[in-house]
């Protein structure tokens, strides 16, 4: 064992040059196009996120993860929009790229962190719904996401490539390449993606200004002394534009750049099982003005051309131990994370390249966790876990507000320090082979992230300014499943109720210039459900429903708490025969009444009660031979026009009228394929 932990300390090996051999069909892509997921294990959902799946996504994480029952998105036009878990936003859902965070920098969220990602780039997408696992940072009280490659281990010299063409209707053009190339001694990994699109029309036959043109590319290295052990170095960029029917300014720019080692060693010895550690660099540069994409349009001050930079560095680290005896499994480990918050502006055409950087925010994260599962006896096991997060934020601000309306910060260089616990303990038991359930109980404090803190006009009533006001929140919530899977049929449940303290709401106040924020702290209770099945009806044909629901309610003043997605169902038709597959998906959203309007977060507000819709799609898919996959869909098949309810409200600068949400794209015809060697 010894010799094994000395690899930890040394370099990085060379790649030999390898040859190509095919690999076995058992690891192709499904010929069926993906709807809907249901969860694997206890509140954890996983799957690869390479397989094709309908609504075509689009070239971020927030309409992908929209296919887990319970996601929704706060939806800008046709890119970044803002994912949401159960109607719980931000930093309430811990969102990870390969065990690090890559953090967006507009203070109003423009580039979401989701944005940044390119999902079919990754080798698996985990969910773990509700406050019931420590190991990954900061408790999200909403739940975890997780975006993975993973390592690879060749015995002997192999090239595996995975790529994919994708077009469709208003100009919509993928293109993505998946490479790896190794031996015994390790491995070279490239991937890369370009994704673009040009504006998209409703329902209605109405233009929607939504065009985007985003690209990535990714490098690993990886050096594999035995089939146990990786030492990985990763680096990669990218950047792109896009444009929006629901904002005053587009994203002319979301630059980032980042850089990750990772060391994980398994099968230690008889108790100490693995060790793993990480640290990464993820850099966002982010400008937004109203010349690049559109005309710029105004009055007064706010006529002429204007732009913004922003930029957000952050550095984390994280070390895990794992323990493994008969009948438990233990885990302890410690992160960090520190991040750095700049911005620029300046009217005129590109003005803002000769202004200097000024550091408006600083935060820094220390944690310890732990972990413990235990098995009670043959069917029935008890998870646990806690973790504590020292906390700092430094505001850096010289004054609030811009231009004439700027005035002294009051909290000028203070600092904030918190130190919050979370925890959970869960039940699972097998009742029979065939089925199962869990119950499970989590607390979350949650520091308030930047945007809470820095991006509020106002803060709680009498306070100096949202920096000095506003209190971390804290979550106690219950989560219970079951699962069941039997001959032709399989069901699935999933539930929660939850108490949240100090709950933190934007509340929108109209002024002349448009629009204020004031943050404040409430208390409010959620719940929800989700469940799904499916069922064989003959050897060809299967068909899959789901529902989702999620309430909540300020019990402050007894209102509907904002920002909740309305019920939503999906229901499925498969076929499948050899290498054809075909299938009908019918997307049923209620009508939602519990609103409170000019209330929400950040990005989106509640514009008032909205409507119900069904949405009819299609798709097919064909296995050519072992390598390569024809797919090919129509979204919205009769053309609806309809518009979300956590949306944004079109800009007057596009013509639309004030509070108006943005529809969603009419009739759209996309063809991919998909080639695994």
């Amino acid at each position: 064992m010894s010799e094994r932990l000395l690899l930890v300390g040394l370099g990085l090996g060379l790649l030999s040059a390898a040859g190509a051999q095919a690999q076995s069909a058992d690891n192709r892509l499904a010929p069926v196009v993906i709807t809907s997921v249901a969860p694997q294990a206890g509140p954890v959902t996983e799957t690869n996120p390479k397989t094709p799946r309908q609504p075509v996504p689009a070239s971020d994480a927030a309409d992908y993860l929209k296919t887990i029952p319970g996601f929704s998105a706060i939806r800008s036009g046709g890119s970044n929009g803002d994912p949401v878990l159960r109607g719980q936003f931000g930093s309430r859902i811990n969102l990870l790229v390969d065990g690090g965070e890559m953090i967006g920098a507009c203070p109003n969220r423009m580039d979401a962190p989701s944005s940044y990602i390119a999902p079919e780039n990754f080798d698996r997408l985990t969910v773990i719904k509700g406050p019931q696992s420590v190991q990954w940072g900061p408790v999200g009280s909403a739940g975890t996401v997780l975006f993975e490659r993973d390592p690879e281990y060749f015995s002997q010299p192999d090239v595996m490539v995975d790529a994919q063409l994708l077009g469709g209707s208003y100009g919509r053009s993928d293109q993505r390449l998946d490479a790896t190339l190794g031996n015994r001694l390790g491995y070279l990994r490239l991937a890369g993606n370009h994704s673009r699109s040009g504006d998209y029309e409703d329902g209605n036959g109405d233009t929607v200004p939504s065009r985007w043109d985003k690209w990535n590319t990714d490098m690993a290295v990886g050096w594999t002394p035995d089939a146990d052990s990786v030492i990985e170095l990763t680096a990669g960029t990218g950047d792109g534009e896009a444009r929006y029917a629901g904002r005053g300014m587009d994203g002319s720019q979301f630059k980032r750049e980042s850089l990750g080692l990772r060391v994980d060693f398994r099968n230690l010895g008889d108790v100490l099982d693995r060790m793993e550690g990480r640290v990464y660099y993820n850099y966002a540069d982010h400008v937004m003005d109203n010349y690049s994409l559109r005309t710029p349009s105004g009055t007064g001050m706010m006529a002429g051309p204007m732009a913004a930079d922003v930029d957000r560095r952050t550095l984390g680290g994280r070390f895990k131990l794992t323990w493994q005896g008969v009948h438990w499994q233990a885990l302890a480990g410690v992160d960090a994370q520190t991040s750095e918050h700049r911005e620029r502006s300046a009217m005129g055409v590109d003005a803002y390249l000769n202004e200097p950087w000024a550091r408006d925010a600083e935060f820094q994260q220390y944690g310890f966790f732990t972990e413990l599962r235990h098995d009670l006896g043959e069917q029935d096991r008890l998870i646990a876990g806690v973790r504590v997060d020292a906390n700092q934020a430094r505001d850096y601000r010289d004054t609030l507000g811009h231009g004439m309306m700027a005035m002294p910060n009051p909290t000028r260089r203070d600092t904030r320090n918190d130190t919050l616990p979370s925890g959970f303990v869960r039940y699972e038991r097998n009742l029979s082979a065939h089925s199962n359930y869990y119950v499970g109980i989590g607390h979350v404090a949650r520091f308030p992230d930047y945007w809470e803190l820095f991006s509020p006009d106002q803060g709680p009533e009498g306070s100096a300014n949202a920096f000095a006001g506003i209190e971390p929140e804290k979550t106690t919530q219950l989560d219970i499943g079951s699962q069941y899977r039997k001959g032709r049929l399989e069901i699935w449940t999933s539930a929660y109720a939850g108490q949240v303290n100090d709950y933190i709401l934007f509340d929108y106040q109209s002024s002349m210039m448009g629009y204020t924020t004031r943050a404040e702290n409430i208390d409010a209770v959620i719940a929800g459900a989700e469940l799904g099945g499916r069922y064989r009806f003959t050897p060809q044909w299967s068909g899959d429903a789901s529902l989702a629901y999620a309430w909540g309610e300020n019990r402050d003043d007894h209102q509907a708490l904002p920002q909740m997605p309305p019920l939503e169902a999906r229901f499925t038709a498969t076929y499948e025969r050899g290498a054809w597959s075909a299938a009908a998906l019918w997307r049923v959203v209620a009508a939602q009444h519990r609103t409170a309007v000019d209330k929400g977060n950040v990005v989106g507000r509640d514009l008032g009660d909205s409507a119900g819709f069904a949405v009819v799609s299609v798709n097919g898919a064909y296995r050519l031979n072992e390598q390569f996959t024809v797919s090919a869909g129509v979204d919205n098949l009769f053309d609806r026009a309809y518009a979300e309810h956590l949306n944004l409200a079109g800009n007057a600068g596009f013509g639309f009228p004030s509070d108006t949400r943005i529809n969603e794209p009419g009739r759209l015809l996309w063809a991919k394929l998909d080639w695994r060697y």
